[in-house]
C-alpha cells in the first residue's frame, strides 16, 4: 500500500530545518556543537543514552493490517493498530516542525540483487554517524525512490494510556507503509535491528535465509557463519586476523552465497582489550561512535572495564575499520555455521559436531544465556531460549527460517558446531569464562580440517559427538564434566538444562518431525 500521506516526503515537507548527506566531519560538528557527544582521545564520538541502554522488546511493535496479518507470526510479535501508529506518527510530524533532521539515503543488503535502499531520518546528527557507519553508503546519491523509511526521533515520547503502548519509548514497523518510527529511546541499536527485522520479512519470502549471524572467510575460500545471540561472541569470533571478515551480525544466505546486510559493526566494549580484540580496539578510531562507555574526564580516556552505564558499552564502525574486511561484503556458500551459545549452567561441552537432524533441533532451540545489558532488566545471565539465535527479529513463523536452514544444509553439505563461549568448572558465579584463546583454537581447528581425523565421543547426556582431541586446548576442557570438582553438582546442573530443553521444543510438537525434535539431550 502507498500512502503519502504518510511518507518521508510527507514529514519533511513541514521540518523547521533539513540536512542532508552530510559528511563525517559536518556530523562531528553537528552532534559536538548539540552537546549531543563527547570527543573520546581515540577520536570516537561518545554518546549517552540515558535509562535505556539496552533494547526494549515490550516495546516493539509490527502494525497489525490485513496485508500482513496473516504473514507475521504473532506469538513472538507485538501487535499495534493502525490508529496507533498515526497518532505517533502525528507526533513525529509536529515535532519535526520546531526542530533540524538529518537525512540520507543508505542501503542494506551487499548483494545487488537484493539491496533495499532506506532513507534515515534523524534528529541527532550522532545517531545519524551510527547509521552512516552501520547501513551501506552509496558511491553517488541513489536517483530512485527509498524502498523504506527510517524516523528516530527519541524527543517524541509515547502517552502509553492515549497511544495504546507499553512505555514513553516505541519500535513501531509498518509493512504497508514501508516505514520505522522509533522514539522515546536512544538506544542505537533499535535503529540496526528494526531494519534488520524488515529484511527479516523481505528476504525470506524470496527463498533467501536471512539470518542473525557474523560471517568470515579463509584464504582457501571457505565460509564460515556464527550464529548466536548478543554475549555469545559473534564479532569477536569473526574478526579473525587469519580470516576476512564478511560482517558481523547480519547475513543473508541467497542462491548465489552470503552477502552482508550491513555495512559495518556494532561490537560490545565491556573489558575490551588490545591483546584479546585487536581488530575490535584499534578500530575505535575517528569516525567510529562509541555508547554508553566511560571516560576520564580529564583525558577523555576510554575507560571499557567501568560499568558505570551498563555492561552493554558499544561501539559502531565502518567495516572498513577492520583490515582484512572483504569489500564488497559477500562470499560463497558456507562450508561451515558454527551456533555458539554462552552456557550459564557450564555444562555444554566447548565444542561438539551435529548431525543435520541435531543442527535443526538446536537452530529451533536458540539455547544461550542473556548477558547482562543486552536488555533491560538483565543485571546476570539468564537462560533463554531464541529461534534462529534472534527471535525477537524475525516477523514470519520461525518455521520459515528453520526449513530454509535444513534446505540450504543438505544442499551445500554444509558441516554444524556447537561451541558454547559460557561457562567452564561450574555455573555462573562458581565457575569461569572459558577462555577466549581455547575457543578460537578450537573454531580454528575446525574450520581448517583439523578435526576431521580425530576420535569423537557421543556425550551422554546431550548427545552431540565431542572430539576426544583438539591442537591448543587441554584435553580436560573438552569434556564439561571434568573441569568440575563436584560432579554431583555437575549432573544436578545437566538436569536442569535438560528439563528446560525438553520444555522448549514441545511447543513444535506436531510441527516438526519427530526424529528432529527426539535429538535434544536426555538424562
Amino acid at each position: 500500500m502507498e500512502n503519502k500521506k504518510f511518507s518521508a516526503a510527507d514529514i519533511l515537507s513541514g521540518a523547521r530545518m533539513i540536512l542532508h548527506d552530510l559528511s563525517i566531519p559536518e556530523l562531528y560538528e553537528e552532534a559536538l556543537t548539540n552537546k549531543e557527544a563527547i570527543l573520546a582521545k581515540s577520536g570516537a564520538l561518545c554518546i549517552y543514552t540515558g535509562k535505556y541502554t539496552g533494547r526494549s522488546p515490550k516495546d516493539r511493535f509490527i502494525v497489525d493490517t490485513p496485508s500482513v496479518h496473516n504473514l507475521v507470526s504473532w506469538s513472538n510479535n507485538v501487535p499495534c493498530t493502525e490508529e496507533t501508529f498515526q497518532h505517533l506518527y502525528s507526533k513525529m510530524k509536529s515535532f519535526a516542525k520546531n526542530h533540524k533532521l538529518y537525512v540520507s539515503d543508505n542501503y542494506v543488503g551487499a548483494d545487488p540483487e537484493h539491496k533495499l535502499q532506506v532513507k534515515c531520518i534523524t534528529e541527532s546528527a550522532a545517531q545519524h554517524l551510527f547509521l552512516k557507519e552501520l547501513f551501506i553508503r552509496p558511491k553517488e546519491p541513489p536517483v530512485t525512490p527509498e524502498d523504506f523509511t527510517l524516523i528516530c526521533c527519541p524527543s517524541v515520547k509515547a502517552n502509553p494510556l492515549k497511544d495504546a503502548v507499553h512505555s514513553e519509548a516505541f519500535i513501531i514497523i509498518n509493512f504497508d507503509y514501508k516505514m520505522v518510527l522509533i522514539g522515546g529511546t536512544k538506544y542505537s541499536g533499535e535503529m540496526k535491528k528494526s531494519i534488520f527485522s524488515v529484511m527479516n520479512f523481505i528476504l525470506p519470502q524470496k527463498g533467501i535465509l536471512s539470518m542473525h549471524c557474523s560471517a568470515n572467510v579463509g584464504k582457501d575460500g571457505k565460509t564460515a557463519i556464527f550464529f548466536g545471540l548478543s554475549g555469545t561472541g559473534k564479532t569477536t569470533l569473526s574478526a579473525d586476523p587469519n580470516r576476512s571478515l564478511i560482517g558481523d551480525d547480519e547475513h543473508g544466505w541467497s542462491e548465489h552465497g552470503i552477502f552482508n546486510i550491513e555495512g559495518g559493526c556494532y561490537a560490545k566494549c565491556i573489558h575490551l582489550s588490545e591483546e584479546t580484540e585487536p581488530e575490535i580496539y584499534n578500530a575505535i578510531k575517528y569516525g567510529a561512535v562509541l555508547e554508553n562507555v566511560v571516560l576520564e574526564p580529564k583525558t577523555r580516556k576510554e575507560d571499557y572495564d567501568d560499568t558505570k552505564y551498563t555492561e552493554n558499552t558499544r561501539v559502531a564502525y565502518p567495516l572498513e575499520y577492520i583490515p582484512n574486511a572483504i569489500h564488497p561484503s559477500i562470499a560463497g556458500h558456507p562450508t561451515a555455521i558454527i551456533f555458539l551459545t554462552a552456557d550459564a549452567f557450564g555444562v555444554l561441552p566447548p565444542i561438539s559436531k551435529l548431525n543435520p537432524k541435531q543442527a535443526m533441533y538446536h537452530f529451533l532451540s536458540g539455547y544461550t544465556s542473556k548477558v547482562a545489558g543486552t536488555e533491560r532488566g538483565i543485571v546476570e545471565p539468564q537462560a533463554t531460549f531464541s529461534i534462529g539465535f534472534g527471535e525477537p527479529f524475525l516477523p514470519l513463523s520461525p518455521l520459515k527460517y528453520a526449513r530454509l536452514l535444513e534446505q540450504k544444509i543438505k544442499k551445500y553439505d554444509t558441516k554444524v558446531y556447537l561451541v558454547n563461549t559460557g561457562w567452564t568448572g561450574g555455573p555462573y558465579g562458581i565457575g569461569s569464562r572459558m577462555k577466549l584463546k581455547y575457543t578460537r583454537a578450537m573454531i580454528t581447528a575446525a574450520l581448517e580440517g583439523q578435526l576431521d581425523n580425530v576420535t569423537w565421543t557421543s556425550d551422554p547426556i546431550f548427545k552431540v559427538a565431542v572430539p576426544d582431541y583438539c591442537p591448543n586446548v587441554p584435553s580436560d576442557v573438552l569434556e564439561p564434566a571434568n573441569t568440575w570438582s563436584d560432579k554431583a553438582a555437575y549432573k544436578k546442573q545437566a538436569a536442569k538444562l535438560v528439563g528446560l530443553f525438553a520444555k522448549n521444543v514441545k511447543k513444535f510438537k506436531g510441527e516438526m518431525a519427530d526424529d528432529i525434535l527426539s535429538t535434544g539431550p536426555s538424562l
